[in-house]
């Protein structure tokens, strides 16, 4: 724990599951923290959209728990009723043939929706709801940020960190350091996502798919997760190579083409209550990877999905790890002084 007198400050500029938990271990080590979310409320891509009657999963889908640390977290969150085993009746579609899963992977959701863990998160956190940094500057050893709803932000910091997607991320760092996004070149695709609302039980033999070779990749009966009410609606995701390579579509158009290969699959949405979305960087490698980036010299941080192997587990790991280092590194600072 740091010196409560010499509290140093820090910004996070992201929400998500990186963002919420990295401020959570700063928070617990002795740090300052605010952070800035251009959304209205937490969790990133662990994303829920609510409708008249009906609400739906729209962003990760589930969450599974490998290492010890995230294991540790999940206990506290479904010791807490926001986070739960799913068990859906799951099918794979190959080569125009369905087949049962041989999957017997352990699978999460935040309970009662995708986004509940997030919310939970924030609670005690100082959270600055849509508000997007789009400046950043270094300057005698503090951070300066301006916002483009509100210009230049007043407090300063000591610390930096960036837990937003890589492309966004850069774009930042540009303005300070062009060779940082030169040494981390990462490509992270595009989502489409369509939600189709029924005002009748869809008769299909399982809960969740996995679709290879076609438009779709994923579909999902949201009513099958635990906690969720309302009107049944289902998750459609496109495949992050369709959805890169028509990224720019006009939404209703994408709509359009993934609802007509989700008819070919046996769902039929002709009578559906339909919204799409646009997630314009939705995955990152799902190989090895550094886990975080720390620039001890201008105190910045890097965390993200797109850091630790693309999984929301990834995402928590990258933020509480990163926060370790900053603690870890301040101290050193301190003990200097």
């Amino acid at each position: 724990m740091l010196n409560a007198s010499l509290k140093p400050s820090i910004a996070i500029i992201g929400a998500g599951l990186a963002g919420l938990s990295c401020a959570k271990q700063l928070q617990a080590s002795g740090f300052k923290v605010q952070i800035f979310e251009k959304s209205r409320g937490p969790s990133g891509r662990m994303s829920t959209r609510n409708g008249n009657h009906w609400s739906a999963d729209h962003g990760a889908q589930y969450f599974t728990a490998r290492d010890p640390l995230f294991i540790e977290e999940l206990n506290n969150w479904a010791k807490d009723g926001v986070a739960g085993a799913w068990h859906p009746r799951l099918k794979v579609f190959e080569k125009g043939q369905w087949r049962e899963s041989t999957s017997i992977e352990n699978r999460y959701v935040g309970i009662p929706a995708m986004n509940s863990p997030g919310k939970y998160l924030a609670k005690g956190l100082h959270i600055t709801y849509s508000q997007t940094i789009h400046q950043i500057a270094f300057k005698d050893g503090k951070w300066t940020l301006h916002s483009q709803e509100d210009g230049s932000i007043d407090e300063q910091f000591d610390w930096l960190v960036l837990a937003i997607p890589a492309p966004q991320a850069f774009t930042l760092t540009n303005l300070i350091d062009q060779s940082i996004a030169e040494k981390n070149i990462v490509d992270m695709l595009g989502c489409w996502t369509v939600m189709a609302t029924f005002t009748k039980k869809q008769d299909l033999a399982f809960d969740a798919a996995f679709i290879n070779g076609e438009i779709i990749s994923w579909i999902s009966r949201n009513n099958s997760k635990p906690g969720r009410e309302g009107l049944e609606t289902w998750t459609i995701h496109a495949n992050p190579q369709w959805s890169q390579q028509w990224i720019e579509l006009d939404k209703d158009e994408a709509g359009k083409r993934i609802l007509e290969c989700a008819q070919g699959l046996g769902l039929d949405c002709q009578n559906a209550q339909i919204s799409v979305h646009r997630w314009r960087y939705a995955s990152g490698s799902m190989e090895a990877s550094p886990g975080l980036k720390v620039y001890e010299d201008i105190h910045l941080g890097l965390c993200g999905d797109w850091l630790h192997g693309g999984r929301v587990e990834g995402a928590w790991l990258s933020g509480h790890q990163l926060a370790n280092e900053i603690s870890t590194e301040q101290t050193h600072l301190m003990n200097k002084v």
